[in-house]
């Protein structure tokens, strides 16, 4: 079976839901291609892209961000390929019929794409919805053949839907084969905005055997370790996160707090952390590859990761990050967002407040910090929940499932969740 996978950036390094898909479908023989935009620039990178050659398999569109640049490379691609298939290229500028993606010239420079590497797949898996669309549109021109197949994960039916308008998938949703979303929410936020085709939820996962479980207990010294690893987005709510450190940090002065991440809000949580005073309690350690990450967590005993829905509309999937966490036996204090109540059972594996609840995130986490004895049975549900619901072997033996189905029968299996 031949896979291809249409996502925006890769390698990147917060998207390990992705990279754990397709290193699974290689393990299990199949033959994978990813097609990019562009190769997000990060100075760490997953040990796995190398392990499996995995920039060997990636074909990048390169499209320029600058409008202008766009638009003068795309006049000399279309002259220079125009004579391979003009009837493909044509169709990709229609901008009645296929709007944005004809308009933005992505179209243009995908099909341009397809047509140099000229090669046919079984199955299209397209992560996040707008690149479903393409997907879709791709073979609807006839750059590419398989079965479409697209994970929305969040941002796709949130941000982007109000964005774009409550239509903007209709064509995906008439021409798309099977529509994965990763949560029961998204999946009725699908039904909600007019699919009535083949939707399974299909849960991202982790390799629990990565994550190794240890039973939290208060260290000698008192001190207890906060974590939180989050891309530092507005929608993470690590602003929140230390303003409930700080809250606590007058009463509790045995804390230490580590975030780990990257991201565009780094200089201006920087900045609250000086104007709280906690130079001495919280450190910003950027970006780490999987193995950096899992070394902290073995040294940490709470996750802090108060989820927030921004003011345009952007929310949540279910963090993979929150999944890894448990696995590894932390109690994580969230919040009621998105699909993260479906992961984090409150009171049993963690703790769930409302959204911006800064006294609400002080309260729990001082509970915990008072209550360590606690930490053992949180952990140990959390990782149990995780191993049963989001373990990537399994998920990726049942993504198997739904491709051999339609590429075999052209229709899915029901496939219960």
């Amino acid at each position: 079976m031949k896979i291809a996978f249409i996502v925006n950036h890769f390698p990147a390094l917060s998207e390990t839901f992705i990279l754990n898909q397709i290193t699974g479908l290689i393990e299990r023989g199949y033959e994978v291609d990813i097609y990019a935009d562009d190769s997000r620039k990060e100075l760490k990178v997953h040990p796995e892209v190398e392990k499996y050659s995995l920039i060997d398999k990636t074909y990048y569109s390169n499209i320029p961000t600058n409008k202008f640049l766009r638009l003068l490379k795309a006049i000399g691609l279309l002259l220079a390929n125009f004579h391979q298939n003009p009837i493909f290229l044509l169709r990709s500028l229609n901008f009645v019929k296929y709007g944005n993606n004809a308009i933005s010239l992505r179209l243009l420079y995908m099909v341009i794409l397809m047509q140099h590497q000229k090669k046919s797949y079984d199955i299209i898996h397209c992560h996040f919805g707008y690149n479903g669309l393409v997907g879709v549109i791709l073979r609807d021109i006839g750059a590419i053949q398989g079965k479409v197949i697209t994970s929305f994960h969040g941002i796709d039916v949130s941000n982007y839907v109000k964005k774009r308008g409550e239509r903007t998938y209709d064509l995906l949703f008439q021409l798309g084969d099977i529509f994965l979303p990763i949560s029961e929410l998204w999946k009725r936020r699908l039904i909600e905005l007019g699919c009535n085709r083949d939707i399974t939820v299909h849960h991202m996962g982790i390799d629990c055997n990565k994550f190794s479980y240890t039973a939290r207990q208060l260290r000698d010294n008192g001190v207890v370790e906060i974590v939180t690893v989050a891309r530092l987005t507005i929608k993470k709510g690590v602003e929140y996160a230390i303003r409930a450190v700080a809250k606590l940090a007058k009463i509790k002065p045995n804390l230490n707090y580590t975030i780990v991440g990257n991201g565009p809000q780094k200089e201006n949580l920087q900045q609250l952390i000086q104007e709280l005073g906690l130079d001495d309690i919280v450190t910003l350690v950027g970006s780490k590859h999987q193995q950096e990450v899992i070394e902290i967590l073995k040294n940490s005993d709470i996750m802090l990761a108060p989820s927030v829905t921004t003011k345009n509309g952007d929310r949540e999937g279910i963090p993979v990050a929150f999944m890894e966490t448990m696995a590894m036996g932390l109690p994580v204090i969230s919040t009621e967002h998105s699909g993260i109540p479906e992961l984090i059972e409150n009171g049993v594996s963690g703790f769930l407040v409302p959204e911006r609840d800064v006294d609400g995130l002080a309260e729990k986490l001082n509970y915990l910090v008072e209550n360590p004895e606690i930490w053992k049975n949180m952990g140990a549900a959390g990782r149990t929940f995780v191993e049963e619901n989001y373990n990537i072997d399994k998920l990726n033996d049942k993504l198997v499932e739904i491709y051999s189905s339609l590429v075999s029968t052209g229709m899915p299996n029901q496939i219960k969740n």
